[in-house]
């Protein structure tokens, strides 16, 4: 007797649909799992004897295979076991072979029969919707799914119940859709006293999602107002929320379904790894640049990460995806996200304070900064000097604008990039604009023109950086609700470029 159910492999954040084969035929009893499982596919066996035996359903005395077609296609995870049981189920005729047949299962079981929770259950109920399946998943991953509003799922508690629903004694409700997670952080951008530039800058970033480096002594506040960028942010399309809760899903973010509209927020610690960053690893997993996707990576303490970690994230950058290539997978991920760093000048941390800095100044600051390459800097589209701020102004009351009025500004920004971008695939924000498109919609008037090429020629601007400076005048043009980038536009952008640099 041979039975057939489907379930998913991962390569990257798409699901490969998988054929599910068990032919049950006479021969010395054995169990066995063929199709290049790894070692969590190949103990899928021994959970699924138990849990049946847990139902009182004892295997045949004949030979039971299990077949994961296409045999090439290399089959990972613990959640291959409800797909081989279902079709185990089909093959012994307990359930009927034409439902197992129309149903892409995924998740893992406990000796007892509970299904256990996997990750991947957005992916897959992608993957289903496509394919026109129900999805069969743990009843914690069916809010999740759920959100593919055209795919069937089926989430139930235990193996009993999967048995249950398919022969008709208690047919299961499809799932609904998790609750929208909300940010309850309160911090308020009000709270920061002083750093107005930073402010500014802020806002500008926020409003067409450009690369920013704070560089100040330590206490100035850098990390403060980096951890306030969220409450700038605009909420997640519902194109753009599935997208990153796809990624979000393989690596076991979604908490009971809970897609969560506020955009990531990752803040990797400086001693993380190539492949935490970029992603990668036995599996190939998606790294923090691909988690922050539509998002923000805030990276402290910038010049501490390894050099090599760094180098990394120029093509990012720049692509908006990454590929991760390793000897058992080729995977791309995307990555569009906003980079926000900060750094101490030097070392020790007080380069300009000459009461306090260390014997090596300036040498220490150059050292120091030397170790973020020129390409990589070349990539931070505003530069901002952030000073400390003096104790005395500490007990002042709460001045400058809210988050929620900046957030109304970049709001409208974004509302005005959505517009001007609607029909074109590669750009969403003023960031992702190049070649005829940014000459376009950036190209200054004659006075803010003369004034760039002016700049550009006493400071030596790469192609990049002239390129990045319309951006970022374009964003500013934007936030004043102006339809021609002017002169005061174009020289509050240069004045972010040429913050902190000898060359650029």
């Amino acid at each position: 007797m041979v039975a057939k159910a489907y379930t998913v492999a991962f390569e990257g954040i798409e699901a490969r649909i998988v054929e599910v084969q068990c032919a049950v035929t006479p021969g010395i009893p054995a169990f066995s799992v063929v199709g290049l499982p790894d070692k969590a596919v190949s103990e899928a066996k021994e959970r699924v004897r138990a849990a049946l035996t847990a139902m009182a359903i004892a295997l045949p005395s004949k030979r039971i295979t299990i077949n994961l077609s296409p045999a090439d296609l290399p089959k990972e995870g613990s959640h291959f076991d409800l797909p081989i049981a279902l079709a185990l189920l089909a093959a012994l005729e307990i359930i009927p072979h034409e439902d197992a047949e129309s149903t892409v299962a995924l998740g893992e079981l406990s000796l007892d029969g509970t299904l256990v929770p996997v990750v991947g259950a957005l992916p897959a109920a992608m993957a289903a919707a496509s394919d026109d399946r129900t999805l069969l998943c743990p009843h914690g991953c069916g809010a999740e799914a759920a959100w593919v509003g055209a795919a069937h799922v089926i989430a139930p508690r235990t193996l009993a119940d999967v048995v249950r629903h398919y022969t008709g004694q208690s047919v299961i409700a499809a799932s609904e859709p998790g609750e929208v997670r909300r940010d309850t952080s309160t911090r308020d951008l009000s709270e920061v006293k002083g750093q107005e530039r930073a402010k500014r800058a802020l806002e500008i970033a926020a409003a067409g999602r450009h690369h920013l480096i704070f560089v100040g002594a330590p206490g100035s506040g850098k990390s403060m107002l980096a951890a306030r960028i969220p409450g700038l942010l605009p909420p997640l399309t519902p194109a753009e929320a599935l997208e990153t809760s796809m990624i979000h899903s393989l690596s076991g973010l979604l908490d009971e379904g809970g897609i969560n509209r506020e955009r990531p927020f990752r803040e990797p610690h400086h001693t993380a790894s190539m492949a935490a960053i970029v992603g990668g690893g036995r599996s190939a997993k998606p790294g923090e640049i691909s988690l922050a996707h539509n998002g923000v990576l805030f990276m402290d303490e910038f010049p501490e990460f390894a050099r090599t970690v760094l180098e990394t994230l120029r093509q990012p950058i720049e692509t908006g995806e990454v590929v991760v290539a390793r000897a058992n997978a080729h995977v791309r991920y995307p990555c569009r996200f906003m980079l926000i760093a900060a750094a101490n000048p030097c070392k020790c941390g007080h380069l300009a304070d000459p009461a306090r800095a260390c014997t090596r100044a300036p040498i220490c600051g150059e050292d120091y900064m030397g170790r973020i390459s020129g390409p990589l800097m070349d990539r931070f589209d505003l530069r901002v000097e952030v000073p400390p701020v003096a104790f005395t102004d500490l007990d002042l009351p709460e001045s400058g604008e809210s988050t929620a009025s900046v957030a109304a500004r970049v709001a409208a920004a974004r509302t005005i990039q959505t517009q001007r971008f609607a029909g074109h695939d590669k750009a969403r924000v003023n960031a992702d604009a190049e070649g005829h498109l940014l000459e376009e919609i950036a190209t200054p008037d004659s006075e803010g023109r003369a004034l760039l090429v002016k700049v550009a020629e006493r400071f030596g601007l790469s192609a990049r950086g002239y390129h990045r400076v319309l951006r970022v005048a374009r964003t500013i043009a934007d936030l004043d609700g102006a339809d021609t980038v002017g002169k005061p536009h174009v020289a509050e952008a240069v004045s972010y470029r040429l913050a902190m640099a000898k060359e650029v």
